[in-house]
């Protein structure tokens, strides 16, 4: 009988192994073209991927480079304004150039005459007579002191040179001041961002290769192998190629067949192709495999049939084993069920009975925190196990958006990592506080031990908001909401420290004018108001130059930063004293009072210097004008 068995189960393995060599085959070259048109995808992907980042790296090399560009020209401009005795001849002109590390240097006089340069034979030329300096002259009509052009690379009028050029207006006299520059770096990444040099960066299997086609014209604009080449066959035609989306077969060159994907991309079609007897090569040689692993796997379970008593043993061991490594990986909701014998049935059901009381066991202890009432959470976790154990409040408290939850609590290597990256950044002046989002911060003690991770969370916003609350009443004035005194001095001390080349701050001390008449006659309160109504317009200053506080009484003080000259912080000050004359204070229902206010300062651009004597010498102006008049300001040494 068990000659009979093993013949009749020989024809049948035989039959089936016929049949699935067939399916096989359908199979297998359905499967190999999805994989070469995921890997043409793929790497068509990485095509548009660079040439988007070259095309983004050109114009951040553009900006930056327009911006230093043109801190360079009014650097040059700030110089020669303020150099008069510089006989401006073309060796101190290239001095400067090489100072200021430009390649041309050039002052254009108000007639639009370059009267001075690095180059000496581009001095004398009359700036209207070409198209690309004539650009500049736009500058000399302009009225705006601070007006500048940034013009792009293109062929210079005197030499038919590339080169970019930026020009900006003197104030000392009229006339412009012109930097030049070799656009070597962008010239740099325009070469990078040729399809030749694209394709070198993705060499080609064997077989393959990749161009580019224009969706308008049909013209082949790059090719993997060079476009020295005809491009005559059906698999280069755009009629052809737009249908080819998920994947077709065209005819190549002298006929042989290729198969071929595009991907259309702003305007173009980014086309893959692979010869299909090389395809159809892969082909045979897994269905060789194929053909052979079946074989032997008809040998392997013909030799076991005589072991199937033990065989249906093992599987059922088998069988188990996989559902506990599942387990065991976190996926506690699988469920064993192995049946055959008694034994095998009772072990999955005791199994079964464990896996729940685990479960169960998360969620009491979910209960007792709700019950509490205490913005509380506790998670575990082991290396090795995917499943996260947590209590209901965690990915509220840790700010998990509702679709990630599921993926961070069944994944522990995510869920690590997210947990971690919310560490790496406490709170300034705390350990174990960190910010979740706006307002909300939480607190989280983490313990390890054998490779198991046992972690609470904590709702810490309503400390770190008193803490806050803290700091911004001892720093600030309760009645006008401005800086107090001290907490100033340590701002303007930092402020002064991190202030940058080329720029220059102010103190400025002020004194309302006459605000004991106006307590006296009106009361208290309205004195009140009016020192608040002057504060409201000191706060009103733009914060990105201005820094204001009270240092006692009807005395304040501020700081302008930020500027880079004089000339900008006197135009500061006659702002704020503009400003004061529109916001008069009121003084009764139907009486109000332009706030007359008097003030000194002391500038510097030495970010070593000593606040406190900055602070010295506008006292020391403000004493000045207060014994001469009133209602204006005064600087500090003259």
């Amino acid at each position: 009988m068990q000659k009979i068995f093993i013949r009749y189960t020989f024809a049948i393995m035989t039959a089936a192994i016929l049949l699935i060599f067939f399916i096989n085959f359908i199979v297998t070259l359905h499967s190999l073209e999805s994989q070469q048109f995921n890997t043409f995808q793929t790497k068509t992907d990485q095509i548009i991927h660079t040439l988007e980042m070259n095309q983004e790296e050109l114009e951040i090399i553009g900006e930056n480079l327009d911006e230093d560009y043109l801190t360079r020209a009014k650097a040059a401009a700030y110089v020669l304004d303020r150099e008069d005795d510089l006989s401006l001849n073309v060796k101190e002109m290239k001095y400067l150039a090489n100072l200021l590390n430009v390649d041309e240097v050039h002052v254009i006089d108000e007639n639009g005459i370059i009267v001075a340069g690095s180059v000496s034979q581009y001095i004398g030329i009359d700036m209207a007579d070409h198209k690309q300096t004539r650009a500049f002259l736009a500058l000399l009509e302009s009225d705006d002191e601070n007006a500048y052009l940034i013009q792009d690379s293109q062929p210079n009028a005197a030499e038919n040179k590339v080169m970019q050029y930026v020009g900006v207006v003197r104030k000392a006299k009229k006339g412009v001041v012109q930097v030049g520059f070799k656009p070597t770096r962008q010239m740099e990444a325009q070469a990078r961002n040729t399809y030749d040099s694209i394709f070198t960066l993705f060499p080609a299997d064997v077989g393959e290769e990749f161009f580019i086609i224009d969706g308008t014209t049909g013209t082949i604009l790059g090719h993997s192998n060079g476009l020295e080449q005809p491009f005559d066959a059906e698999c280069y035609q755009l009629e052809q190629l737009e249908g080819c989306a998920q994947g077709d077969y065209l005819k190549g060159e002298n006929g042989r067949i290729m198969y071929v994907t595009s991907t259309p991309y702003e305007g173009k079609l980014i086309c893959a192709a692979l010869p299909r007897d090389v395809l159809f090569e892969k082909l045979w040689k897994q269905i060789f495999t194929t053909f052979l692993y079946l074989l032997l796997i008809e040998a392997v379970v013909l030799a076991l049939l005589n072991h199937l008593v033990r065989q249906k043993a093992v599987n059922g061991i088998h069988q188990i084993m996989e559902n506990l490594t599942a387990i065991t990986n976190g996926h506690l909701d699988t469920e064993v069920h192995v049946g055959g014998n008694q034994e095998f049935e009772a072990l999955s059901s005791g199994i079964n009975t464990m896996v729940k009381s685990i479960v169960t066991s998360a969620d009491r202890i979910s209960a007792i925190i709700e019950i509490s009432g205490i913005p509380l959470a506790a998670f575990e976790y082991e290396r090795g196990l995917n499943h996260v154990f947590n209590t209901s409040g965690l990915k509220k408290l840790l700010g998990i958006p509702e679709q990630m939850a599921e993926r961070f609590f069944s994944n522990s290597v995510l869920f690590d990592r997210y947990i971690r990256e919310i560490m790496t950044d406490p709170i300034s002046g705390e350990t174990d506080i960190f910010r979740i989002r706006e307002s909300k911060y939480v607190r989280i003690h983490i313990s390890e031990s054998s490779g198991k991770y046992l972690g609470v969370v904590m709702d810490a916003s309503s400390d770190i908001q008193k803490k806050q609350q803290m700091h911004y009443e001892n720093t600030h004035d309760s009645l006008t909401g401005l800086c107090k005194f001290p907490y100033f001095k340590q701002l303007a001390s930092e402020t002064l420290r991190n202030m940058q080349e080329y720029q220059i701050c102010a103190i400025v001390m002020l004194d309302l004018d006459y605000f004991k008449s106006i307590n006296d006659t009106y009361g208290h309160d309205v004195g009140d108001a009016y020192l608040q109504s002057f504060s409201a317009v000191m706060q009103s200053m733009p914060q990105d130059h201005f820094l204001t506080a009270r240092r006692s009484g009807d005395e304040f003080c501020m700081i302008i930063f930020g500027c880079s000259s004089h000339e900008e912080i006197i135009g500061y000050l006659d702002q704020f004293y503009e400003a004061l004359k529109e916001h008069p204070a009121a003084l009764g229902p139907e009486e109000t009072k332009v706030i007359s206010a008097s003030s000194g300062f002391a500038w510097t651009s030495d970010p070593s210097g000593s606040i406190h004597k900055l602070l010295s010498q506008a006292d020391e102006a403000l004493y000045n004008i207060k014994r001469q008049t009133k209602g204006c300001y005064g600087e500090y040494g003259k």
